[in-house]
């Protein structure tokens, strides 16, 4: 069977697992502005450019991966989350795109393999794609609202030239997550369709969208209904929440996805609301019980964690 279809299967037996951030868990190594760098010659500073620790520090986005296997997820996430030439100009390192996805990709997938091939389970590397750091449907300029830094077309060919990237490095599903303005959104799945259509077999999709207040829209004001009726055409492989807030705060708006979504939904909460210092404290257990009650109430297929999650977290 094909990763999508195992997927489905284990799906219909049992509520699947998701890792937690990657962010978070790189934060607590206390990195220096040099080990992101490494021997690159890049103009500008590199502290907390995270994709671009798979090409200089692989072994901790390694060990990271590693640890969120060992606490049991199913669905493992690639360290690629701002690999795209928008998100890496701010660091001067648009050139490196495609060798950041690729190695994000290997790096992950070496990981589920090997987990794979110590217990049987088959281990899916998500190729993750982040929002960018621009968006589509509004205008930066209070003085000109018909204004845009960017393009429909430019936005799709930089998600499709990380599309091919972390295909190469071996990711099973594309994962377009945190989603704030729908637009964006529809650029990286007609990207991911081309590509696609270019390798002649099918690339599943996992759609996540993140909401910017508790009324349930996202930035580009749409509610988890109007958003999934504006993504179900691509027939993605997931659909469902991620970042946005704590899984008590989540619950009301995964309900009314839940209630109108024709295929699998997968939702990650972060460890709760942060703190005053941005830190997040919610404890491994406490998230879990919130957790519990989106199962007992079968809202998911598949859960995991974003921001402030640890292995703990993915393990209760």
């Amino acid at each position: 069977m094909s990763a999508a279809d195992e997927l489905k299967a284990a799906a219909a037996e049992r509520i699947l697992v998701k890792d937690g951030a990657f962010g978070t868990a790189i934060q607590r190594a206390r990195l220096r502005e040099g080990c992101y760098r490494g021997d690159y010659q890049l103009n500008k500073d590199q502290k907390g450019n995270n994709d671009l620790l798979c090409l200089t520090r692989p072994e901790l986005i390694e060990e990271i991966c590693d640890s969120y296997a060992a606490a049991g997820a199913d669905v493992l996430g690639t360290n690629s989350f701002n690999a795209n030439r928008i998100s890496q100009a701010d660091y001067g390192a648009e050139h490196l795109v495609a060798d950041m996805n690729v190695a994000a990709a290997r790096i992950v997938r070496g990981v589920a393999d090997r987990f794979a091939n110590e217990d049987g389970r088959r281990r899916y590397v998500a190729g993750a794609l982040g929002p960018t750091n621009k968006t589509l449907s509004l205008s930066p300029d209070v003085n000109d609202p018909a204004f845009r830094e960017v393009d429909f077309d430019t936005v799709k060919d930089v998600y499709r030239e990380q599309v091919d990237a972390l295909v190469e490095g071996g990711a099973d599903f594309v994962l377009i997550e945190t989603i704030f303005d729908t637009l964006n959104a529809k650029a990286a799945i007609m990207a991911a369709l081309e590509a696609e259509k270019a390798l002649g077999r099918p690339l599943p999709i996992m759609v996540s969208m993140t909401l910017t207040d508790l009324s349930g829209r996202n930035l580009s004001g749409h509610t988890v209904e109007a958003f999934w009726a504006s993504v179900r055409h691509a027939k993605p492989l997931t659909i469902g929440l991620n970042c946005s807030f704590g899984a008590a705060q989540l619950r009301p708006h995964l309900a009314a996805l839940a209630k109108q979504a024709d295929t699998l939904v997968m939702a990650y909460p972060n460890a709760g609301l942060p703190n005053e210092l941005g830190e997040y404290d919610e404890a491994a257990e406490e998230t879990a019980a919130q957790v519990a009650d989106w199962t007992s109430e079968g809202l998911i297929n598949i859960v995991g964690g974003c921001c402030g999650t640890t292995p703990q977290h993915i393990a209760a």
